[in-house]
């Protein structure tokens, strides 16, 4: 394992981290403690240091399976969670500092941790980010000993460049993989210039990046890559990055093109998100440990090459920019 630096938290991390959106069960389809802790103890049993939840993820209980793990081990594992999704309706007004407390003391309490590593605002409406009170909130957080960092988790790269321009925001989850390029552009230099943490979320286009599907793949009717397709139940970008599933198919075809001797190209996508020196960690999700051990194995796999990367770079100036690189 490899680690990076998260930004102005000094928190030295492992590059290859956790998401535990399914963690201990596959989307929408139940929740099961054993698998959780098996995934949990694997990811961390091979280097990784940091997982990312969120207090909605399974209802709370993947909080409380990342809080189990983490207190049985001796090594040092960093937390992140999240708040603000559970407001609802998810709309700016919901947002107050008392009910983002009550979310984060919640959490403390869901993980029986003392102290929460990193808090991110869950993905909240743009107007929220232009509200001072908001973020001054997490500043007595810290200093009550609840948090020891503030974070955003975001869908926009306009809302990213507002978050930091708070002082106190040291990291920023964001949308980055192959098929999601806009990000490394404005964002990333200005990221850096404030030495903030930049955690690559959805590395992996909801799965469309292993080249695992084709046109024939369903989906369980509770999997978001089934009923969300065009963002009928959140922001659409969540859900194989907002591109058309049969245009996300034929670029992929491009890129198995590219790798003809490769079966699984998740560790390919992964590697090329870690060629950005800017990538504090990445935190692709796993519903089984075959997914962890997968994600890990970019290790196993010479490094890309600068024309590798540049023909990967075609694929997506010729497939996907034109329908979605303004979006997000």
């Amino acid at each position: 394992m490899n680690y990076r630096k998260l930004g102005k938290t000094n928190f030295n991390i492992s590059e290859i981290s956790l998401g535990t959106w399914q963690v201990g069960g596959k989307w929408g389809s139940g929740f099961n403690d054993k698998t959780a802790d098996e995934l949990i103890n694997t990811a961390i049993d091979n280097g990784v240091n940091f997982i990312d939840t969120a207090d909605v993820y399974e209802n709370g209980l993947s909080e409380t399976a990342v809080g189990r793990v983490v207190r049985s081990r001796s090594e040092r594992i960093y937390v992140a969670t999240k708040c603000g999704r559970q407001i609802n309706p998810h709309v700016n007004e919901g947002y107050q500092p008392k009910v983002l407390q009550k979310f984060v003391e919640d959490s403390l309490k869901r993980t029986g941790l003392e102290t929460l590593d990193l808090v991110q605002l869950h993905c909240p409406p743009t107007e929220v980010y232009y509200r001072p009170e908001i973020f001054e909130l997490f500043d007595r957080l810290k200093e009550q000993g609840k948090i020891l960092n503030l974070g955003v988790s975001v869908e926009k790269v306009e809302e990213a460049l507002k978050a930091i321009e708070y002082s106190n925001v040291t990291t920023v989850q964001i949308i980055f993989n192959l098929f999601r390029q806009r990000p490394s552009q404005l964002f990333f230099s200005e990221a850096q210039k404030k030495d903030i943490g930049i955690i690559a979320r959805v590395p992996l286009a909801s799965g469309l990046l292993t080249g695992k599907f084709d046109a024939k793949t369903t989906f369980d009717a509770q999997d978001h890559r089934n009923f969300n397709r065009n963002g009928d139940a959140f922001d659409k970008g969540e859900t194989f990055s907002g591109i058309d599933y049969d245009l996300g198919l034929k670029a992929v075809e491009e890129l198995k093109a590219l790798f003809p001797e490769t079966t699984n190209l998740a560790p390919i996508a992964l590697q090329w998100i870690l060629s950005f020196n800017e990538i504090s960690c990445i935190i692709p999700g796993a519903s089984k440990e075959s997914h962890v051990l997968s994600n890990l194995s970019v290790y196993d796999l010479p490094k890309l090459t600068s024309e590798q990367i540049s023909a990967m770079n075609k694929i997506y100036e010729d497939y996907i920019k034109p329908s979605v690189h303004h979006l997000w």
